[in-house]
């Protein structure tokens, strides 16, 4: 039987929001990467990317002030693709899109599920300056001696966030992680949300705000709210299991 030829096509950045017209100065950028599916050559799912929008339209509102831009990347496949890792070359092209639109400025990766390992993965373009990773989908290796790796999370500053009720995508897996990450770089951080699942829907509003508050902080150098500094302050596995508490947003940065 003929294998079935994949189609060619390139990736893309989705309408920016945020700082942006002739008058805008841009001073940061925050690359949304959706989820996905392990294996699959159709177009990406225009759900996953409604989902990313929602974070990308909270971002731009929050860092318009500061010139933060947002872009949800279109991928040319919605599957991971093995060691193809197609999610990851779309992400690395997509902080060079940035770098050739608007010059030497920190990118913020921030993705969700497949999307957030595509993040990790990517963290070593030199236009990276920082990771946010909600519930990254990170399946087990089995029959390999080697992991998902950390090195190039070095000298980033990195945020997971998992729901302990995830059933699509395990947050011990991303505890683990988050743990060698750890070894490597101080400014790693993991919080938990308590009883939430894989949408992180439950808690939506505390989950957006602590976002907001990481990205803010990473790519502006301004600063995080006193949850954000002890998750990364604290030693394993207290800094890596922080729970989100509930109503975090509503009074920050005090």
């Amino acid at each position: 039987m003929a294998q079935e030829a994949v189609p060619v096509r390139g990736a893309r950045l989705g309408r920016a929001a945020g700082a942006t017209g002739a008058e805008a100065t841009v001073h940061g950028v925050v690359l949304l990467l959706p989820h996905g599916e392990p294996v699959s050559t159709r177009r990406q799912s225009p759900v996953a990317a409604a989902a990313a929008r929602l974070l990308a339209r909270r971002l731009a509102r929050e860092g318009r002030p500061e010139g933060l831009v947002t872009h949800v990347v279109r991928y040319r496949y919605r599957g991971w693709n093995g060691s193809a890792s197609h999610p990851v070359e779309d992400a690395r092209w997509a902080a060079d899109e940035a770098v050739r639109r608007y010059g030497d400025v920190p990118v913020c990766l921030a993705g969700t599920g497949m999307g957030a390992r595509a993040a990790l993965h990517a963290a070593d373009h030199p236009a990276v300056n920082s990771v946010l990773a909600l519930a990254p989908w990170l399946p087990e290796q089995r029959g390999r001696a080697c992991p998902d790796p950390v090195k190039q999370l070095t000298g980033r500053q990195v945020l997971l966030v998992h729901g302990t009720n995830d059933e699509r995508t395990d947050p011990e897996l991303s505890y683990r992680l988050a743990e060698r990450a750890k070894k490597i770089n101080r400014d790693v951080c993991r919080f938990e949300v308590h009883t939430d699942g894989h949408g992180l829907s439950q808690h939506r509003a505390e989950v957006l705000a602590l976002a907001a508050d990481f990205v803010l902080g990473a790519v502006f150098a301004r600063g995080y709210s006193r949850p954000v500094r002890d998750a990364l302050a604290a030693p394993p596995p207290l800094g890596l299991r922080m729970p989100l508490a509930a109503g975090f947003g509503a009074s920050l940065r005090h």
